[in-house]
């Protein structure tokens, strides 16, 4: 079972997870929807394509793009459609 930790509560939590490049991607019905905000933040990854993401908002704490997804990845990347991955001291642990 994966989970995801950041300012001690618990994002996500699944057994169903697909790690891509060390990240693990979790259905995003696995994330507490009361703490993500959307994000106007947008990167583009040469193989799997745009990413979108959410900032976290855990007790009144922001932490800004910590959340990104591929709303319509690359063929090559088709496994994480509709899932989340974390960063900036989010803690995944499996």
């Amino acid at each position: 079972m994966a989970r995801a930790v950041w300012n001690g509560t618990v994002i996500a939590e699944s057994s169903d997870t697909v790690i891509v490049e060390g990240n693990h991607y979790f259905l995003l019905e696995a994330v507490d929807p009361a703490l993500l905000r959307p994000s106007t933040h947008h990167t583009v990854c040469h193989w799997k394509g745009t990413a979108s993401y959410y900032d976290l908002v855990v007790d009144g704490n922001t932490n800004k793009n910590a959340v990104w997804y591929y709303p319509e990845p690359s063929e090559a990347a088709k496994q994480i459609k509709g899932r989340v991955a974390f960063w900036k001291g989010v803690q995944v642990t499996d």
